[in-house]
C-alpha cells in the first residue's frame, strides 16, 4: 500500500495490482473505508460525516491525479503524490 496524500489526519493510500473499479482507501482513527474515483462514493467501510464530506470534496478536486495514479499502480509504476486539502 502506497501512501499518496495525507491532511487532517486522514490519510489517502492505494494497492498495486488492486481489483475493480478504481479507488481509494481512507483511514482516519479507527475507520477505514474504500471510495470509488469514478463515482465518488464509499463502496466499503464507513467515515465520520465530517471526514467523509472532506474526503469526497478531495477526491473531486483530485479525481484527475487519482485515476492516473490508479493506472500507474494497476501497471506496477511509482505513484505520486497527490497535494493534501487545504
Amino acid at each position: 500500500m502506497v501512501q499518496v496524500s495525507w491532511f487532517y489526519g486522514i490519510k489517502i493510500s492505494m494497492y498495486y495490482k488492486e481489483r475493480q473499479p478504481p479507488h481509494i482507501h481512507v483511514e482516519y482513527g479507527d475507520y477505514t473505508a474504500e471510495v470509488d474515483i469514478q463515482k465518488v462514493k464509499v463502496v466499503q467501510g464507513k467515515l465520520p460525516k465530517k471526514q467523509l464530506n472532506v474526503v469526497l470534496a478531495w477526491t473531486i478536486i483530485h479525481q484527475d491525479e487519482l485515476i492516473e495514479n490508479w493506472h500507474r499502480a494497476y501497471n506496477k509504476k511509482d505513484l505520486f503524490k497527490i497535494d493534501p486539502l487545504r
